[in-house]
């Protein structure tokens, strides 16, 4: 929570305006935040200045672990994230490559789950790696990647947080996960849930504890439509402890992430919050 707080803190002061040419706004930004999650001690970063939405953040990682491309099918785990840039979007609207109403295409877990080679054919990324991991092995390489530039054009939303590298030191898991744009007011309370949430979940189901999980954010930014409401809004208000996350023992697969596991498999205890604050969403 600090970490958020002192961030945003650091765009008002630091951050440069730029135009961000998708969106028709301007951003306030700053380049590079680094961001340090301690899983196995159990500290969730849950945003407290402000009502987050912890299950809608699960419930997109789950979806994206599933290799999800429609938004209909992030609906009905609980998360209505995709409805704007599957349907919303004007480019993606007009772009040949859509298949209709709620798809996303070619993006996110889509990728990780059936990523191209070159050679013809495709790599399930996640289930490679989940299957080094439950057998102990690291090669230094357990990386789910959601970046595959020669996509971009088949996919309504290039991926922001595009990179997770696991690492296996004896029988303890460590996560480094690499983001190359956020929207701080928005997304990122989204984004340190997932981080948080991805490193314990992959654990649990390889069988190894959790560690810390590295967060980078390369471009950091506040939107000029946001800006008021960061500055004279949520940092002007204290937070509160952070709560606790729990997950299902009983989940102990990939093959339970991809069938019954629901939102209900997942709780947060003591979680105490500010009022709700609207943030514009730029699509």
């Amino acid at each position: 929570m600090k970490q958020y707080l002192d961030l945003s803190q650091r765009i008002i002061d630091e951050g440069q305006w730029v135009a961000n040419e998708r969106t028709g706004k301007r951003c306030l930004t700053l380049i590079n935040a680094d961001l340090t999650y301690d899983v196995g001690n159990g500290e969730f970063p849950l945003v407290t200045t402000r009502k987050s939405y912890w299950k809608s953040a699960v419930a997109e990682m789950l979806g994206y672990l599933r290799g999800y491309d429609n938004a209909a099918d992030f609906r009905a785990l609980g998360t209505k994230t995709w409805d704007a840039n599957a349907n919303d979007n004007e480019a993606w609207l007009n772009n040949p490559y859509r298949k209709g109403v709620d798809d996303m295409g070619l993006c996110y877990g889509a990728i990780g789950r059936n990523f191209p080679k070159p050679d013809g054919g495709t790599i399930d990324l996640l289930r490679q790696i989940v299957d080094d991991l439950s057998a102990k092995k690291d090669n230094r390489g357990e990386i789910l990647t959601f970046y595959h530039p020669g996509a971009f054009h088949m996919a309504c939303l290039r991926p922001c947080m595009y990179s997770h590298h696991f690492s296996l030191l004896g029988d303890t898991l460590y996560l480094n996960s690499t983001q190359r744009s956020c929207d701080v007011p928005l997304g990122l309370n989204f984004n340190m849930v997932q981080v948080y949430f991805l490193l314990a979940i992959m654990a649990q189901i390889t069988g190894n504890k959790p560690g810390k999980a590295y967060h980078k954010i390369v471009n950091a930014h506040i939107y000029e439509d946001q800006l008021e409401l960061m500055r004279d809004v949520q940092l002007k208000r204290e937070p509160f402890p952070a709560p606790t996350f729990h997950i299902n023992p009983d989940i102990r697969s990939l093959e339970d992430l991809e069938t019954w596991v629901t939102l209900d498999d997942f709780s947060v205890e003591g979680y105490q919050y500010h009022e709700p604050i609207a943030y514009p969403f730029s699509v």
